[in-house]
This record gives C-alpha cells, structure tokens and sequence, in this order.
C-alpha cells in the first residue's frame, strides 16, 4: 500500500514537471535534439562541494542516446535495460526490473526558458505491497547539449536527494595527451613474474616478458580461492612515434590503448582519456620490490589498487 500511495505521489510530481514543458511533437526530430545522438564517454565532474576523492561519474561512465521520431532511445542508462523507449509526448514507459517495475517518462524542453534545449526524464521505481525498498524510489536526469559537451544532472528522490553533475563528450571530441619519449627498454624493471592476493582472497599474477624487439607482453590471470580461474587478461606495451603504447585486452577482448604519458625509472602512467573506465593504468615498482599496480580515473576518486611481489621459486 505504501508503494502505491508513494507512486501516485510521484506521478503527481512528473504530471506536475511535464505541465512547465515545452514537448516537442514534431514528428522530424530537431537539429538541436540531434545533438543527444551517439555514444558519450564521461569527462569531468562538475559537481560543486566535492572532496577529490567524490569525485566520479554522475551516472554510467560511458552511456547512449539515439533519437528517434518522438522519443529518445536510451543505452546504458543502469536497470539493466539496453534499450529503453522514452516518448516525448510525455507518455509512460514501463520496464520490468527485478523485484520493481521502472517507469520512464521525459520530454524535451524548448521555449527559451533557462532550461531551454535541454532532454529531462524522470523513472519511477514501484515495488510490491510489502516489499523492502533499496531507499531509490525515483531518478530524474537530464541532458544539455552545450559548446563544451554534453551536461548530465542526476537528481536521487528529488528534491530531498543528491545531486551530480557531469561533463561527457563524444570520443572523438576529447583530446588525447601528448606521449611521452620512451623505448620498451626503459621498462626493463617491470619484466618478471610478479604474483599477488586480492582482498577476496584470489589470487592474481603478471607475467612479463623482457624487453625485445620493441615490446614487451605479459599475460594476467585471477583464480579465486576454490582454485577456479575467473578472468585473464593479454597485455602488451609496444614502441610508437617515439614513445610506449600500453594495450590491454581483458578476457582477449577488443583491444584498449594507453599512452605512456609520465616516466620515471620505478614508474610509469598510461593514459586514455576516451576510455570509460578504467582511464589511467600506473605501475610503480617500490624501493621494497613491491610492484603496484593502479586503476582509476585521471582526476579523483577512489582507484583500485593491486599489489604483487616477484614470485619465488
């Protein structure tokens, strides 16, 4: 019952939103909604207030819109939906998700108000009488195409809840660093047999061949505690326009490049600002012999870190 009684509270609410819109019904899409089109790959938080270690992604680091005649088509948006249908008539979408029902409603917002040329839906999440809420009972985003890129807001259970913003672009649209002068050579300390535990208690290595002939390659894998491998990676770093190039290709995977953008002789930091995540790679090899390996984003948050020490035998 309280579900229920919550749910026509929100609805009341998008009702109440979808009134101050401007929807736009025209059947050819506009220039200006066309700007939402393709895949956008997070670049920067701008929300205000947070520490460096808060800062992240507003909402899925890589995520994508297509617009179609009267609605957007969204993509990794979270809920585990692929594609979800969002009518700009301000009609109701309705997803089944898990032990709730999603509902999605938008429109796009035009007119010349401050909010002018900006794409906004808001979910809904209804669960069974009687069912144990996760505390998320509504999301609303939206969506500002600007010279800079794209402006993502995220509002949690407005307007009592959170807000983030986030900057995203399209991948040919963001920069890649200059790379830094280098030969495989001067990665000589990282060659070897490095193994290490996670926190699970798994088990992960790196095997890493000697430099030679311009490259270096090594091979990863994780077996967990029942003596089962769960994932294995291909890595390489390779000489390029006179500097390194890391390539990584989880579970043999599309491959994923890195530039090598700082070099000292016990570190180095590969970049690649048009990843999702992760989009910094950094080893450093301690004065202990311990070899440190960290994931993350270039600016912020909380990376993830693997320690591992040259395996005996």
């Amino acid at each position: 019952m309280l579900a229920r009684i919550w749910l026509t509270t929100a609805f009341a609410t998008i009702c109440t939103l979808s009134i101050a819109m401007s929807v736009t019904a025209d059947s050819t899409p506009s220039d200006e909604l066309r700007a939402l089109d393709g895949e956008w790959i997070f670049v920067e938080d701008r929300t205000e207030g947070r520490t460096l270690e808060q800062l992240g992604a507003p909402m899925a680091s890589k995520f994508s819109m297509r617009v179609e005649d009267g609605a957007v088509i969204l993509n990794g948006h979270g809920s585990g939906h692929k594609d979800v249908r969002v009518a700009l008539d301000g009609s109701v979408t309705e997803r089944p998700d898990s032990d709730k029902v999603a509902r999605y409603r938008g429109a796009w917002k035009s007119g010349g108000g401050e909010d002018s040329g900006t794409f906004e839906y808001e979910v809904a999440f209804e669960r069974p009488d009687g069912a144990i809420g996760s505390g998320i009972q509504m999301i609303r985003r939206s969506f500002r195409p600007t010279a800079d890129g794209l402006v993502v807001t995220v509002a949690v259970n407005p307007p009592e809840g959170g807000v983030s913003i986030g900057l995203y672009r399209h991948a040919e649209d963001i920069p890649m660093p200059a790379i830094a002068k280098a030969t495989a050579a001067d990665l000589a300390w990282l060659a070897g047999d490095w193994v290490g535990t996670r926190s699970s208690g798994s088990s992960i290595e790196e095997r890493w061949s000697p430099p030679l002939g311009g490259a270096m390659l090594a091979v990863s894998r994780t077996v967990n505690t029942g003596g089962k491998m769960v994932a294995f990676e291909y890595l390489r770093v390779v000489e390029r326009e006179g500097g390194l190039v890391y390539i990584a290709q989880p579970g043999g995977k599309t491959a994923t490049e890195f530039v090598l953008t700082e070099l000292t002789p016990t570190r180095a930091v590969f970049d690649n600002p048009r990843h999702d995540y992760p989009k910094r790679i950094v080893y450093e090899l301690s004065a202990d012999g311990v070899l440190s390996a960290t994931t993350g984003q270039l600016k912020g948050g909380t990376p993830r870190r693997f320690e591992f020490r040259r395996e005996t035998k």
